[in-house]
This record gives C-alpha cells, sequence and structure tokens, in this order.
C-alpha cells in the first residue's frame, strides 16, 4: 500500500490483527485513495478529522465557538441527499436464504458485483481515514467493535462525537474477526462546498456473511454513518441468532419526586409517535436516545446499554419552549455539527426554532432568499425539513451519571409508543412479560397531515423496529419470550398513546400529561399503586392519577377526563385486533402464545361486551 506511509502503516501493525490489514488492504486496493491516515485514540488525531472537515470546506465554521455547518448534496427537493435512501439500501441475502419482506433485498453475488464495480476507483483523489469504534461503553460485554474507512472528514468528525474510540479496544481482539466493518466514499465531488455528485449511484448495502456494511456516493449521514441504523441491522441479525437483543430503544432514568431512587426504562416508539419527548421529560435523565443493546445480568435483570454516546438529531421544531435543553445546548458554545440549515451572519437557522424567518441567507442550495424556487418549481425551505444536528451527549443537562457504565443499567420497565385517535387509552401495563411482547408486537402509528397519502390510516410497526427487522417477525418475537423468561426480573412492560381524541377531534392528553404517565408507570415497577386489571392490560386507578397530576403538574385532573381517557373501547380495540391478524397471519412460524393472547383477548373483550350489554366501558364500573 504506497499511499500510506510508515507511521500509519505501523499504527495498523500494532494491532496485531491480520483480518483489519486485509480490510484495509482490499478496500485500498478498489477505492484507490491517494493518502491513507489511521485514527487513534489520540486527541490529536481526532482532532485532525475535525479541523480538516473545516479546512477542505466538509463543514463551515460558523460564530458561536466549536459550532460548524454541514451541508449535503442538492438538485432539487425531490432530488438530494439528504435523507435516508430507502430504495438502494439493501441486505445482501445469499440464495435460499430468508428474505424479510418488510425491507429491500438483493442476492448477495449481484449486489457485491454491482457496489464493488461502482466502488472502483471511488476515493480517487480522496484522503481515506481509517478509524476504529466501540458500539457500547468501552471495556463492556455489551460492546461491538466497528471498523470504518471513509474519505469524508463530515462522517469521521461525526462519529467522534456519536460514539466512543474503540483503537486500544482492537488490541484486545487478540487477532479475531469478531468486529463489525463499514466502508465509506462519498464518491465524485463538485462545488466549492464539495458534495457528492452521482446520486443516481447511491447505494448502502448490507452484508451479514462479512459483517460488514458498503455504502457509496452518498454523505448524508443516515447513509453514510454505518455504525447507526446500518449497524442497527447487523446486530438484530447477531443477537437474535445469540442470547441478547438488539433493539430500537431509547433508555430514560426515572426519578419519582420524594422517593429518593432512580428506575431506569427502555422505549420504542415508531416516528411522529413522542419518543424524544418522552426521552427528555423534565426531571428525568437520558441514557440513549436511539439504539440499545440488552443482556441478562448476574443480578437477574436485564440490563441496557446505549450504543452511542451522542445524538445525530432531527432538529425541526426544536425551540426554547418545548425542548429548552436541547435548544440551550444548541445555542452555546460547544462542539456541535449543524446540517442542512440556513446560515445567517454566521449564525444558524432552522424550521419551528422560535426565531422569525430571514429573508436571505445561505443555505444547502447555496445563496437563498425567502421565496425560492427549485428547477421543478418547488419551493425551497430555508431549513431541510430533515435538517440534523450531531451533538456529544455529556453536553445534556439530563445527562444520566452511567452513560458509560460498561454494565450498563437494570431496566425495569419497557415502553412501546402507538399514535392512535380513537381506540388504546394513553398508558397500559402488560399482564405479564408474554403479554408485553405482544403489545410491541401490536404497535400501530396513524399517518397524520404531515404524510403523503391518506390521514388516519394505521401502520403496524412491531417494536418500532420493522424497518430494520432482517429476521423473520416469528424467530424475533420468540427470541424476545425467550429472553424474558431467563430473566428472575423481567421488565414491566407499558403501552402508551399519546394521540387520544374525543368525537370532536380535541386531544385527550395534554403535551406534558406523559410525565404522569411515565411516573405512574416507574410506580408500578415499585409496587407504589394498584390496578385495575381488564382484557387489554392493567390500567391506573383515578384517585392516583389525580394525585399524580397535582404533584408533578399542578393540573386538576376530573374523573371527567379519567373516563374519556381510560373507557375500554370494545369495538375499536376488536377492530385493531382484525388488522393484527391481517398481519401475523402472512407471517411463518409466529410462535403459539402469541395467538393464545390474541384468541384469549378477543373472547375477553367480546365476553366483557356481552356482560356489560355496551361497547364503551368506563373505569369506574370495571373498579368495582
Amino acid at each position: 500500500m504506497e499511499v500510506i506511509d510508515q507511521e500509519n502503516l505501523k499504527k495498523l501493525y500494532d494491532l496485531r490483527n491480520e483480518n483489519v490489514l486485509k480490510i484495509v488492504k482490499e478496500f485500498v486496493s478498489i477505492c484507490k485513495p491517494s493518502k491513507v491516515t489511521v485514527i487513534t485514540d489520540l486527541k490529536e488525531d481526532i482532532d485532525y478529522c475535525r479541523l480538516r472537515a473545516i479546512e477542505i470546506g466538509e463543514e463551515i465554521e460558523l460564530a458561536t465557538e466549536g459550532h460548524t455547518t454541514h451541508f449535503d448534496g442538492f438538485f432539487s427537493m425531490s432530488n438530494h441527499d439528504q435523507a435516508r435512501d430507502k430504495e438502494h439500501t439493501k441486505v445482501l441475502v445469499p440464495r435460499g436464504h430468508y428474505r424479510p419482506p418488510a425491507i429491500n433485498t438483493i442476492d448477495r453475488e449481484k449486489g457485491l458485483e454491482e457496489i464493488l464495480e461502482i466502488m472502483e476507483g471511488c476515493m480517487e483523489g480522496h484522503e481515506c481515514i481509517v478509524r476504529f469504534f466501540c458500539l457500547g461503553p468501552k471495556n463492556s460485554k455489551f460492546s461491538i467493535l466497528a471498523l470504518q474507512l471513509t474519505d469524508s472528514f463530515y462522517v469521521a468528525h461525526s462519529e467522534d462525537l456519536l460514539y466512543r474510540s474503540g483503537y486500544e479496544e482492537f488490541k484486545k481482539l487478540d487477532g479475531s474477526n469478531d468486529f463489525f466493518y463499514f466502508i465509506h466514499s462519498s464518491g465524485e465531488l463538485i462545488g466549492d462546498i464539495p458534495v457528492t455528485k452521482n446520486l443516481d449511484d447511491r447505494r448502502i448495502y448490507i452484508d451479514f456473511v462479512e459483517n460488514r456494511v458498503l455504502s457509496v456516493n452518498n454523505q448524508y449521514a443516515g447513509n453514510s454513518l454505518g455504525l447507526k441504523k446500518l449497524a442497527l441491522r447487523l446486530a438484530i441479525y447477531k443477537s437474535n441468532n445469540e442470547d441478547w437483543l438488539t433493539e430500537h430503544y431509547f433508555i430514560l432514568g426515572v426519578h419519582p419526586k420524594e422517593k429518593n431512587r432512580v428506575s431506569y426504562f427502555c422505549g420504542a416508539f415508531p416516528s411522529a409517535c413522542g419518543k424524544t419527548s418522552t426521552a427528555m421529560l423534565p426531571g428525568q435523565t437520558i441514557v440513549g436516545d436511539d439504539i440499545a443493546y440488552l443482556r441478562v445480568w448476574e443480578d437477574g435483570y436485564a440490563h441496557a446499554v446505549n450504543i452511542e454516546r451522542g445524538i445525530f438529531g432531527i432538529i425541526k421544531d426544536v425551540n426554547a419552549k418545548d425542548d429548552p435543553v436541547i435548544f440551550e445546548a444548541l445555542t452555546t458554545p460547544r462542539e456541535t455539527i449543524f446540517s442542512n440549515i440556513l446560515i445567517v451572519e454566521e449564525l444558524p437557522y432552522w424550521i419551528g426554532d422560535g426565531r422569525p424567518i430571514p429573508e436571505i441567507g445561505i443555505n444547502y442550495s447555496g445563496e437563498w432568499y425567502k421565496g425560492k424556487k427549485d428547477k421543478n418549481n418547488k419551493e425551497i425551505p430555508h431549513a431541510h425539513p430533515n435538517a440534523r444536528y450531531t451533538i456529544r451527549m455529556e453536553e445534556l443537562d439530563n445527562v444520566d451519571p452511567n452513560l458509560h457504565n460498561p454494565n450498563g443499567v437494570p431496566i425495569l420497565g419497557i415502553f412501546y409508543g402507538g399514535r392512535d385517535s380513537d381506540t388504546m387509552p394513553p398508558i397500559l401495563e402488560s399482564l405479564s412479560w408474554e403479554h408485553g411482547v405482544f403489545l410491541g408486537a401490536s404497535i400501530e402509528s396513524e399517518t397524520t397531515s404531515a404524510t403523503l397519502g391518506a390521514e388516519g390510516v394505521r401502520n403496524a410497526n412491531p417494536m418500532s423496529n420493522l424497518d430494520f427487522l432482517v429476521i423473520s417477525l416469528g424467530k424475533y418475537l420468540k427470541n424476545h419470550l425467550k429472553f424474558g423468561t431467563k430473566l428472575k426480573f423481567s421488565p414491566k412492560v407499558f403501552a402508551t398513546n399519546y394521540f387520544l381524541k374525543n368525537k370532536d377531534g380535541k386531544y385527550l392528553n395534554g403535551i406534558l400529561d406523559k410525565l404522569c404517565w411515565v411516573i405512574w408507570s416507574e410506580g408500578r415497577t415499585q409496587n407504589d399503586f394498584e390496578a385495575i386489571k381488564t382484557p387489554i392490560g392493567y390500567i391506573p386507578k383515578y384517585l392516583d392519577l389525580k394525585t399524580l397530576f397535582k404533584q408533578y403538574l399542578d393540573k386538576d385532573y376530573t374523573e371527567k377526563d379519567y373516563v374519556e381517557q381510560f373507557s375500554i373501547r370494545i369495538n375499536n380495540i376488536l377492530e385493531k385486533l382484525d388488522r393484527i391478524e391481517v398481519i401475523y397471519k402472512k407471517e411463518k412460524d409466529v410462535p403459539t402464545f402469541f395467538w393464545n393472547i390474541f384468541n384469549n383477548q378477543r373472547i375477553s373483550l367480546k365476553n366483557l361486551k356481552k356482560v356489560y350489554g355496551m361497547a364503551e366501558i368506563s373505569p369506574i364500573l370495571l373498579e368495582k
């Protein structure tokens, strides 16, 4: 490898791992960079990535110390590099193997032939950076190591904010190939601010045979940072063939008033169902906001770690009123990368930031002015709706002290959030671990006015993981059941729905009411509250909620509110069961326990309707 000097070559040899050397040699030969630089855990190496990103124009320094912005490729509002490319993100499946119906797949041999041809010479004239990361805390049984080759310093800098460095961890592998690896190239670049040119040849291919992701002709972090959602698929495949779980979970520390304790919860919510707002509830602490690894621990609990140490978050609608913790972090000095926002006098502006929209500035389309349109006559907003911020989690005031605990945190409860306007109550607790798995498998999310197509259509999204499931749903559910039965103290499982409406279309939940649902759930894990048993799960008692609303929100919670929110809407729930049945009847090997719970719930609801002679039953009646 003539393009790598002796100093950098020594850094590779010091790892004492032939597998790393083989991968670097193979892809340097294919991609043909003009230079190879190896980054260790040393501060000067890591700083080099940020400084080079600014020097070559991939990032632009802003007025606030530590702030930079990055622009991804833009040709029009319908042709850009500013969101995940689902069409060209594919799993390479060997012939004869299971093909997940919910995600794109391609025959492995055909896919490799295609992408390796595109990658031939893709780094010509570029510097290739060799990176080493740790998915999860260092010195931890949870963690998986990751090797990354990229020719984007923006990608490398982003990874420094999002992941723990892993060069020294690689030395502990003792020559093993037990790591993921990611090859990325932005490909040919154009413009004074260099962006990917050949978006038609954008490819993101996931290969389980080699535990790797190959990604080319893109810069947007959702496509280029293999360690995030792309690695999620690799880890789901790995964990579900071993004895642990990889989930699309936040990890939240719940701190009830006057209790002097913290209880840790995980939570999975489809998009626009309240995941971020739950993870960032006032007075609570955050361990993670996106992806968690879970293992059975010696104390009998499930323990979880955040595989990341930072946040790659959607910045739209982050403002001082609704998101004070994040807004404060984004508007004060600290290392932060903004992407695809508007710059005016070296300050960033984004959609919904609570400030007046400037008339002119610089954004992803170049010189921007209000009313500017793309080549298809579509108006270009001042910031992209999918604009992002990247920041270290330690920069948030509400970060939990166990963020980097190698043993993770014990999980007492799991939230599964959905969105429906007329069916499920705001909070309920599962009847058992098995029923909790059923609740997670039954998540539905209504489409909103912000979604193309009809409003109010309910889409199933088991455990909020459907886009990333690379194994069969049947196997996935069996592994959840098996995982919980190994635990001495399996987590209590809760289902949330913040979007229930009355007959006039008005939301029955206030924005911050979720704090009371979360505190009630925490109390249930500690036996602080009794509950009412129903066919769909345990629901809160009125007087407990009345006390919590007064204590936490200084709000009068009326019995009328309670009855509206927690009445059992039998016909609507039966219709939901019908939809679930259609979906799962198409799946092979759905475990027996799932159908037992399904059938028992349907029978119990019909009996309840018969006993009371009505289709909507007040919780007051059920408590008597």
